[in-house]
């Protein structure tokens, strides 16, 4: 990788924009980056790393902190553009960090994102081509061109002396933690961590199995009664002593099943004994129990055989009786219909005159025929009559109509008498209301112009006052920037004068120099009476960046007032010629005029649809008023024709229905009364008729009832009537007679028995002893029997858990066998192992082996330095009880002693890191891949060597060019600006640092 230029703007120190030409700086082979403290220097090297990255090095890239330069206009943007050749590929990067700008609309500031460009060179068409603008994308490509993280490149590329002087001092830990950054050893780390989580997993499996095994047999010996085992989890014997104590219980578990099975078989025995004699004790009292019974029965029939004889007689007459009752209830039904009949009759005659109430039945049939026949002759009176009522309506109805259609001639008259001067008014209106509509339109485009003129002048007159008072602030704020910016350059000054004094406070016997790195501090500055802390500085520069922030809010405000007052001024003039624009009171005035003129042509021009609709709705009314004057003045005269033929059709009418009516005051009415009459006839011929029919029936039943009841046996028909039962009663005597004859049966049955009466001949039975006597029996089977079935649950028990614990014994020996394979691995790449003697982690291991290369690498270019007197050397012996694998000792050649690197001195300590720093940087070149690294920096230090040591350090430096490379030195010493003609100064000035090349040719 060869830089060949770079450009950054508005970064760090550098408030303008600054050019560094590394292919000039390059063909020196060896150069010199210096410049005052504070100047930038370092931000050269940072610019490098984050147009690389996107990102500085270490804690400038901190949370808070800011890459633009406090020196920037507020306009110009933080830019760093690099230029590289990588992989065989000449690129360009360009990226801007997220930084506030002014807002486009409005004042204050907003926040503009990050951006990154990446193009590539074509060499043959001499043009550049864009690649990206992602930022992901770029990353990727620069760190897989590169081959290096950030913080290797940071490492390797940017020696920082400072680190590797630490790193020669460090103990095992701390060299272990910059060796993994470099060279990414995560994963073996990682491998590390994988094998403990491993082993840790297993150990658990194992102790949950061992605890499950051991839960068993706490089980196992509860169901079984025995003692626990002694063993605990993790221990090899658990297994086998579980095992063991489960095959004793299972067998004294068989033994006290063959025992409890004899004891069952015995009690099954006497209880069936028992069971058989108490089966024949109950037998033997149940048998005499139910032979005395059956004599208590016996007697008690005996007792009511006179009630049984009464109630037999009784149901023989009740049947006889039976052979009466259709008579009688025949006869019943023949009087109640004749009592019927004879009480309807007297209510028909009743409604009769009185000459008629002794008539027959067939006198009263004539009259009713005679009645009917009259009836009938009066329809036609009746069909004269509804005429009549029909005509008497007609005519009313014309009589309303020729009302209603001269009402229809007068107002139509009267109403078209005025139709031609209404039409010609309705016209005027239409031409008035459409005249007003185009005065109102050419009014509406004059009015808006001149409202937003007025709103224009308003806004004008407020943004004077608003600019006069934002010029003033704006003025205020210039002063108060200017004032704060020559109180901070002057405080600024004062501390620099005295920087000296500040860093000699900071000197520390036997320290090297920040300055010049020399460790002997002979006559170390003093601070004066005027002497300014770096508390006074960061007061005053903070007190001035307040007042820039404050002079550019005020310059935003002052410039969008001023734009915003000219924009309503221009708008405010329009249509007023060059002259100044009017007054707010002139344009109101004009505006309210406008407004006055425009409203009252609208309104006239409002009524344009109204006039119109008003002319059609006259003309309409005009056409239907003419066609209804025509209709009516055709139905007057059909009217006339119509009402004569009524006028005759009523005559003839009344005259009809005269004769048909006769004393009523209608035919209607006289039908009605003939029609009632008729009906009164015959329901009275009707009832005559059933009084005759139903005495005749009654008389019959009669007869037929005194006949029945005599061949009954009865003398009457009441002693037959008396004789009758009802169904209750007739089926209550029929249940105990029935119910006799079955009790009789019964107890008949039961003393034939041969069983019963043996049973009466035997002493009594005594079924309580015998019902004792087996409940012993049972009692005793009961107890047998849960003997057995707790003996057989624990039996089923102990197989089950027997099962379970040989499951868990077959289980858990692959996990344990595991887990012996994966805590061996463990101990061993974690250095706890006693198989690793040197307790040395895995990933110690391998950062040794990066370490050897390192050390090699760097004894190459040491021997140089220190005239062959030191050589560098891994060491992987252990100190005290610390884990070995990273030790580093030098060799002194002139003593042959081996010797820890903390023990050189100040300058021994420079070229021992230097030289560390650039056998590193081959290492982690070859370990990247191969690229080369074509330009190094390579910071501080060199003022803790003497002029020897510094010849002989420079000449190792300057033999980097045989490979090709340019290697960049930041250094304060003096001596080196006249050893290396090469030279990138950075100057410090009030408007930010500057860059300069010297010795190039640039």
């Amino acid at each position: 990788m060869r830089l060949h230029r770079l450009s950054v703007t508005a970064f760090g120190p550098f408030g303008a924009t600054q050019e560094v030409d590394f292919d000039a700086l390059s063909d020196a082979g060896l150069f010199l980056l210096h410049g005052p403290t504070g100047a930038g220097k370092t931000s050269v090297l940072d610019a490098v790393c984050y147009a690389l990255y996107g990102a500085v090095p270490g804690a400038r890239q901190s949370p808070g902190t800011s890459l633009r330069s406090d020196h920037a206009p507020s306009g110009t943007y933080t830019e760093v553009l690099l230029e590289l050749t990588v992989g065989e590929r000449r690129l360009e990067i360009t990226r801007r960090p997220a930084q506030p700008r002014p807002k486009k609309r409005g004042g204050g500031f907003t926040t503009e994102k990050a951006q990154s460009w990446l193009r590539e060179h074509d060499s043959r068409t001499g043009e550049w081509t864009a690649l990206s603008r992602s930022h992901q994308e770029i990353g990727e490509e620069i760190t897989q061109l590169v081959g290096m993280s950030r913080e290797q490149f940071c490492q390797v590329v940017l020696l920082p002396q400072g680190d590797f002087a630490r790193f020669l001092r460090a103990d095992a830990e701390a060299r272990g933690k910059l060796l993994g950054r470099l060279f990414d050893t995560r994963r073996f780390a990682a491998v590390e961590e994988r094998l403990a989580e491993l082993r840790r997993a297993a150990e658990q499996q194992v102790r949950e199995g061992d605890e499950r095994l051991l839960a068993l047999a706490h089980r196992t010996a509860q169901v079984a009664g025995g003692a626990v085992v002694d063993e605990r989890p993790g221990e090899p014997g658990l297994a086998q002593a579980v095992l063991t104590q489960a095959a004793v219980a299972r067998s004294e578990a068989r033994e006290a099943l063959d025992i409890a099975d004899a004891a069952v078989s015995a009690a099954e025995s006497r209880q069936a004994a028992a069971r058989r004699t108490l089966d024949r004790e109950r037998d033997l009292a149940a048998r005499q129990a139910r032979y005395e019974e059956t004599l208590r029965r016996q007697e008690a029939l005996e007792s009511g055989r006179p009630e049984r004889d009464r109630v037999q007689a009784v149901l023989d007459r009740s049947r006889k009786a039976d052979l009466v009752a259709p008579a009688l209830s025949l006869r019943a039904d023949a009087e109640r219909d004749h009592g019927s009949a004879r009480s309807a009759r007297e209510r028909s005659l009743g409604r009769l005159p009185a000459e008629l109430a002794d008539e027959g039945a067939e006198q009263l049939s004539a009259r009713e025929r005679r009645l009917t026949e009259e009836l009938g002759g009066l329809e036609s009176a009746r069909r004269a009559e509804r005429r009549a009522a029909e005509v008497v309506r007609e005519r009313a109805d014309l009589d309303r109509q020729a009302r209603a259609d001269d009402d229809i001639l007068q107002d139509a008259g009267g109403w078209l008498s005025g139709w031609e001067p209404r039409r010609a008014g309705l016209a005027t209106r239409i031409e008035a209301a459409q005249e007003a509509a185009a005065r109102a339109e050419h009014l509406a485009g004059r009015l808006e112009p001149a409202r937003r003129r007025l709103g224009a002048a308003r806004r004008r007159d407020e943004l004077a006052e608003r600019t006069t008072a934002a010029e003033s602030r704006l003025t205020a704020a210039r002063e108060h920037r200017n004032e704060a910016h020559e109180s901070w350059l002057d405080v600024k000054s004062r501390r620099l004068q005295g920087i000296a004094a500040e860093l000699a406070a900071a000197l520390t016997p036997g320290d090297p120099c920040q300055v010049c790195g020399s460790a002997d501090h002979p006559a170390p500055a003093r601070t004066g009476a005027d002497h300014v802390d770096r508390v006074t500085e960061d007061a005053a520069y903070a007190a001035f960046t307040r007042a820039e922030e404050d002079r550019t809010a005020a310059e935003v405000e002052a410039a969008a007032t001023a734009e915003a007052w000219a924009a309503a001024r221009e708008e405010a003039r329009e249509g007023a010629g060059p002259e100044a624009g009017p007054s707010v009171a002139e344009l109101a005035a004009e505006v309210e005029e406008l407004t006055l003129r425009h409203a009252e042509a609208h309104a006239l021009a409002a009524q344009t649809h109204g006039a119109r609709e008003a002319l059609a709705r006259a003309e309409r009314e005009y056409e239907n008023r003419v066609a209804a004057q025509r209709d009516a003045e055709r139905r007057v005269a059909a009217r006339t024709s119509r009402r004569e033929a009524l006028d005759r059709e009523q005559t003839a009418l009344e005259a009809e229905v005269a004769r048909g009516r006769g004393a009523s005051a209608s035919v209607a009415e006289q039908a009605s009364l003939l029609e009632r009459k008729i009906a009164v006839l015959i329901e009275a011929a009707e009832t005559v008729r059933q009084v005759e029919l139903t005495a005749r029936r009654l008389k019959e039943a009669d007869g037929k009832l005194a006949d029945t009841a005599f061949r009954a046996g009865f003398d009457t028909p009441d002693e037959a009537a008396a004789a009758l039962l009802h169904d209750g009663e007739h089926r209550t005597l029929q249940h105990r007679l029935d119910a006799w004859q079955a009790e009789a049966a019964a107890v008949a049955d039961r003393l034939a028995e041969p069983e019963t009466r043996a049973a009466a001949g035997h002493p009594p039975a005594d079924p309580e002893a015998a019902e004792a006597a087996h409940t012993c029996a049972e009692r005793a089977l009961r107890e047998a029997g849960s003997a057995l079935a707790a003996v057989r649950e624990r039996g089923a028990e102990l197989a089950r858990l027997s099962r379970q614990t040989d499951t868990e014994v077959r289980r858990l020996g692959p996990l344990r066998a595991e887990y012996d394979r994966v805590a061996r691995l463990a101990g061993l790449t974690a250095g706890t192992s006693a198989e690793n003697e040197r307790r040395m982690r895995l990933e110690s291991y391998v950062l040794a082996a990066r370490l050897e290369q390192v050390a090699a690498a760097a004894t190459a270019r040491l021997q140089r330095m220190s005239s062959g007197r030191y050589t560098l050397v891994h060491s992987d012996a252990r100190s005290g009880g610390k884990r070995a694998g990273l030790g580093l000792h030098v060799v002194d050649a002139w003593t042959g002693n081996e010797r820890d690197t903390a023990t050189l001195s100040g300058g021994e300590t420079f070229f021992a890191s230097l030289s560390l720093a650039l056998g590193l940087a081959d290492v982690v070149t070859d370990e990247a891949g191969g690229v080369r690294l074509d330009t190094l920096f390579i910071d501080e230090g060199f003022g803790s060597l003497d002029d020897q040591t510094l010849d002989e350090v420079l000449d190792v430096l300057d033999s980097l060019r045989e490979r090709d490379r340019s290697v960049g030195i930041v250094s304060h010493v003096a001596d080196l600006r006249r050893r290396i003609p090469a030279q990138l100064e950075v100057v410090k000035e009030r408007t930010g640092s500057a860059v300069r090349q010297k010795g190039t040719g640039a």
